[in-house]
């Protein structure tokens, strides 16, 4: 019997030995075709559950091969309810403890579910389970961890965990198919201290939101990205931001009320290591010349620290041994529209710049006392020429 809203009452069609084939290449989708012969139908079965279609599946095969229908778990053949046959539900807003459901599971057709103020301390494995699920709202709860099952949702766009005790977000999650489908993230308002450097695989997003956390460094590779158009990570600890910030390509910024440090470019951390090692030639060899690597070539731990080098003023990588400065830059030249960084109106933050050898960072400050010229004139310029700056900090 096959019923819809239109017709509840049902359409029967006679089963044993009048089936012609069966369709179920895409069984596993909830997916599958009966073809009869007699009137010549075809009932084209999706939005299934797959574990129930293949058990359907299976009984109507059995009755065709005229299997003794006592042996067989079958309904009666009456009428369907009108709630068997209505639109699948797609939407469930749930907004406090006691209208959550304890005992009754989500609609599997479920694409938008909100559970805030129902103080959960994890993500409930029935939600796990909703594949079509694309937005997930489980905002103003108590949840500290993350399961590496929420990356099986392939569907997800929008995740929402404002306002929860999460004090990590997982390598896992950074490697599952959000990669692919995660546009809009909300951490905002938890207890996260840094993000891995993996989170930046979540290539896929344009919204996020980190504000009020205790993010005392935002992901070194942050200019990757590309899709990023809004982010604020107001009220956290960040003292600098990381090189890659200057890639962002942003319409919204906010970064307000981080202790950002003055920057000082003739104060460097000089991590250099004069003659290189090995391992350093080895490893910028890799980068600059693109050569491929993987943990089935190399050790696990170079392959990481392959993937944190840091990238000098003139292209050229470097992994351990460089100059690190910080200098002042305009948040307007990544983005569009920048909240103001602190109360006296400031639109500039200190960003971390490398530099692979000596010469570089001379070049650099070439060019830095360049515009220090023009900016405020010769007689405003230091007395000690910058080359002997360069000289004292060797020494030291």
């Amino acid at each position: 019997m096959v019923c819809t809203a239109r017709d509840r009452a049902g359409a029967r069609y006679k089963v044993q030995e009048n089936i012609e084939r069966f369709f179920t290449r895409f069984v596993e989708e909830g997916k599958a075709t009966v073809r009869l012969r007699e009137p010549a139908v075809d009932v084209c079965l999706s939005k299934a559950n797959a574990s129930n279609l293949k058990n359907f599946l299976s009984a109507v095969r059995l009755a065709h091969q005229g299997t003794d229908i006592g042996a067989l778990p079958l309904s009666a053949l009456v009428p369907a309810k009108t709630s068997e046959v209505e639109k699948p539900k797609t939407k469930m807003i749930i907004t406090s403890r006691r209208d959550y459901p304890l005992t009754k599971s989500f609609p599997y057709s479920l694409e938008h579910l909100q559970a805030s103020y129902c103080k959960l301390a994890r993500i409930d494995m029935r939600v796990l389970c909703l594949k079509k699920l694309r937005k997930l709202d489980l905002s103003h709860n108590h949840i500290k961890q993350l399961p590496a099952t929420i990356g099986d949702l392939i569907c997800l766009q929008e995740l929402n965990l404002h306002n929860n005790h999460l004090e990590s977000f997982s390598v896992a999650l950074c490697n599952s198919t959000l990669q692919k489908s995660l546009q809009f993230l909300d951490l905002s308002q938890n207890k996260i201290k840094a993000l891995p450097i993996q989170f930046c695989q979540l290539q896929e997003l344009v919204n996020l939101k980190l504000d009020d956390n205790e993010l005392i460094r935002l992901p070194f590779k942050m200019g990757q990205l590309g899709h990023l158009r809004f982010l604020s990570a107001a009220r956290n600890k960040l003292p600098f931001l990381p090189s890659d910030f200057r890639k962002l390509s942003l319409e919204n910024l906010d970064l307000f009320g981080n202790p950002f440090e003055q920057s000082n470019p003739l104060v460097p951390s000089i991590q250099l290591k004069i003659p290189l090692t090995l391992l350093e030639c080895a490893a910028r060899a890799t980068v600059n010349y693109r050569i491929p690597y993987g943990c089935h070539l190399l050790p696990s731990h170079l392959c990481e620290d392959l993937q944190v080098a840091k990238t000098c003023q003139c292209g050229s990588a470097c992994l351990s041994s460089f100059i690190q400065i910080t200098v002042t830059m305009n948040l307007h030249h990544v983005a569009h529209t920048v909240v103001l960084v602190d109360n006296m109106g400031g639109t500039e933050a200190p960003v971390i710049c490398y530099f692979c050898s000596l010469d570089c960072y001379s070049q650099f400050l070439d060019r830095w006392f360049l515009l220090r010229r023009r900016k405020v004139g010769e007689f405003l310029l230091p007395s000690l020429h910058h080359t002997s700056l360069l000289t004292v900090h060797l020494r030291l």
